[in-house]
């Protein structure tokens, strides 16, 4: 059996071993390393996919249940709850058990051979300021893990894995401020690297400082969506009563990955139609109505995701809507993103003054900040992490493969 690396992300999954060729990842999605972290249940075909496959069944019509930021549930009640598919209910444990299942499989097609030992990357936080819960989040994804079919589940913290995964590449010591902005956590630490350091079985000593924050690309995803897409179908609407607007939590869900299947429902739908008759302008809820009556909550979802990931290169871009019954496309800019997640990434900036103050160093001593996770691309998020030691120099790892990569290096070391 061959031990391995897991970096099972919100948004993105890779898994990496050792071989002759070194540390590499292995092909999860064609010939793709990276695979979207999405299931769907595709009820027409009774089958269940997985990565991009599962995207294109869903943006294609076909009848089912996508699913996507599995991972955000560890760590909240969600964990323990079930969900309605067409034939009974799956609980959130089994729905996160089968996609590592089925990444397991294709893993080991890819290999030729079984996969046993596993390291898995972790956020430094699962949960904010809650010990407990975070601890409960661990043992709850080391469970689904082992079920799943890998044998001995172990943990890493995502950055730390990420500084591995650079160590690989240094010529001299540095002292490294590692952040990693993933899907749905922003992590960071502070580490001594070197090649004279990469044999050590022991590297506790060369970690300063550990930190992390519940924020990252879905919340910013959330936050557009509320500021650009929400108000057309009816948030902040005037309602017939005098004083009163549109309930804020109807689109809060609609505007989060993980919520926007509790309004595909019967129930949902009947407290919808009784805000349309109580509103003072019913064609904007007749849209909202239009998107869950049709299921386009997740397209929706992946309009205002595209949308955030071009100003990620452009001043502008346009977000397309489709709510069933008609078409609306918004001009949106890279000022209207700031403005609409900028305490989002002050918040990051903020955290990571925290790391270094508990690695008890300045932003002078920093040598290197080495940025991975997709969120990293944004203007603002690159803004406020560098703030942190703007004198360092910017080092880019793999966007979406250098925590895997890291884990496949402490993998070896654990189990090789």
């Amino acid at each position: 059996m061959t031990a391995c690396g897991l970096d099972f992300g919100t948004s993105n999954t890779t898994l990496g071993v050792q071989d002759a060729d070194g540390f590499r990842l292995l092909a999860l999605d064609g010939t793709r390393t990276t695979l979207p972290t999405a299931v769907f249940f595709d009820f027409e075909h009774d089958r269940t996919t997985i990565g991009q496959a599962a995207i294109d069944g869903y943006v294609s019509g076909v009848e089912g249940r996508l699913m996507r930021s599995i991972k955000s549930m560890l760590g909240t009640d969600l964990i323990d709850a079930d969900t309605a598919l067409r034939k009974g209910r799956i609980s959130f444990r089994a729905v996160i058990g089968t996609f590592l299942d089925l990444v397991r499989k294709r893993a080991e097609e890819t290999l030729g051979g079984e996969l046993g030992d596993v390291v898995v990357g972790r956020p430094v936080h699962f949960v904010d300021g809650d010990p407990a819960g975070d601890a409960a989040a661990e043992e709850a994804l080391g469970q689904i893990a082992r079920a799943a079919g890998f044998r001995n589940v172990s943990f890493q913290f995502e950055p730390i894995a990420a500084a591995l995964d650079y160590e690989q590449q240094v010529a001299g010591e540095e002292l490294a401020l590692i952040a990693d902005i993933g899907g749905g956590t922003s992590d960071f630490s502070v580490v001594r690297i070197g090649p004279e350091r990469r044999g050590k079985s022991d590297r506790a000593g060369d970690i300063l400082a550990n930190d992390g924050i519940r924020v990252g690309g879905t919340d910013f995803d959330r936050d557009l969506s509320i500021a650009t897409a929400m108000p057309e179908l009816g948030l902040g609407s005037a309602m017939k009563r005098a004083g009163l607007l549109a309930p804020k939590s109807i689109y809060f869900d609609l505007a989060t990955w993980s919520k926007i299947n509790f309004l595909y429902t019967a129930k949902a739908m009947a407290e919808l139609e009784r805000l349309q008759r109580d509103s003072a302008e019913p064609e904007k809820i007749e849209r909202l109505i239009g998107v869950v009556e049709h299921r386009q909550g997740h397209a929706l979802a992946m309009a205002v995701e595209r949308t955030k990931i071009a100003l990620s290169d452009h001043e502008a871009a346009e977000l397309a809507l489709d709510w069933g019954g008609g078409d609306l496309a918004l001009a949106v800019d890279r000022e209207a993103l700031n403005r609409a997640t900028g305490s989002l990434a002050a918040r990051i900036g903020a955290r990571i003054r925290d790391c270094l103050a508990d690695a008890g160093v300045t932003a002078e001593r920093i040598d290197a900040v080495f940025l991975t996770g997709g969120s990293t691309l944004l203007p603002q998020v690159r803004a406020a992490i560098l703030a942190g030691a703007p004198g360092a120099r910017v080092v880019e790892g793999n966007i979406f493969g250098s925590v895997g990569l890291g884990l496949t290096v402490e993998a070896q070391r654990r189990y090789g």
